[in-house]
């Protein structure tokens, strides 16, 4: 049987539904929202302490979360946005952003120390190295107070030029933190390379862990393997009084979580109570 004129079968483009339309509608709504408030400057860091277990509970330093504020004025969380700009240019300005607020944040107040999130694809962003290198220019000793958070899943992407970037930085008295440690993405033969200062055990493995024997198995191991390189541990998402125990007694060296405080636009070492304990 002759097939020569017998044209191939394309895949059938599956027809999109309301609901399709309804999802693509939001996202873009979403997206145009973000870009104004990042044009227009309507961006703030959400603070939230990061508690030293074994000294009187007290913050070994604030994580700075960026936020965005709609036209009516509401703060957006970056969980319904960052998604959505990961991998664009507007995911490097609002980096670039989050790094601005940081740094102005650092030079108010002398004696503070501040995680900031960042993408690993803002490096090599020259825009954001400005940002970093005119801070530092005027200040040195704001690097020697400023954490950079990357993620397990962000850095897995560039390994080799994480690496290199954090070694440059860090001779200039920059911290790193890896985030989300244990979510699987990390490579142990990566891991040995980077010289993370600091790991921030995954929130998956410390909710309710003290009544989760396997969480406990896991959250052991990934201490152990992060003092074995000298890192800080820090465990997320800790918000039962059982589970700081736990974590405690494990020899996690920090907590982070809504059991001792969600994150807050107010900067938590400004609130009376705070002005007390200093006096």
């Amino acid at each position: 049987m002759a097939h020569g004129n017998i044209k191939p079968q394309g895949r059938k483009q599956r027809r999109k539904s309301a609901l399709d339309f309804a999802v693509e509608g939001r996202d873009q709504a979403t997206l145009d929202m973000v870009r104004a408030s990042v044009e227009h400057d309507n961006t703030c860091l959400a603070f939230q302490p990061v508690i030293a277990t074994l000294h009187n509970a007290q913050p070994a330093f604030y994580e700075g979360l960026i936020r965005v504020q709609d036209e009516t004025g509401r703060i957006i969380p970056a969980k319904d946005f960052m998604p959505l700009v990961e991998d664009t240019e507007l995911g490097r300005k609002i980096d670039c952003a989050a790094l601005k607020l940081g740094l102005r944040t650092l030079a108010r107040n002398p004696h503070l120390r501040l995680a900031i999130n960042m993408s690993a694809r803002s490096i090599g962003y020259r825009p954001w190295m400005r940002v970093l290198e005119r801070a530092l220019a005027k200040d040195f000793t704001l690097g020697e107070r400023l954490i950079l958070e990357i993620t397990e899943t962000s850095a897995m992407h560039v390994p080799d030029v994480v690496i290199g970037f954090m070694s440059g930085l860090q001779k200039k008295g920059i911290c790193f933190a890896l985030d989300d440690f244990g979510s699987g993405h990390t490579a142990i033969r990566y891991f040995k390379d980077f010289y993370f200062d600091i790991v921030k055990i995954d929130g998956q493995f410390i909710r309710g862990i003290a009544s989760d024997p396997d969480n406990e198995v896991v959250t052991r191991a990934l201490c152990a393997i992060a003092h074995q390189f000298d890192m800080l541990t820090v465990a997320e998402n800790v918000e039962q009084a059982a589970d700081v125990a736990m974590l405690t007694e494990i020899g996690v060296d920090c907590l982070q979580g809504y059991y001792f405080g969600a994150p807050t636009v107010q900067p938590p070492w400004e609130t009376p109570t705070a002005q007390l304990r200093k006096a």
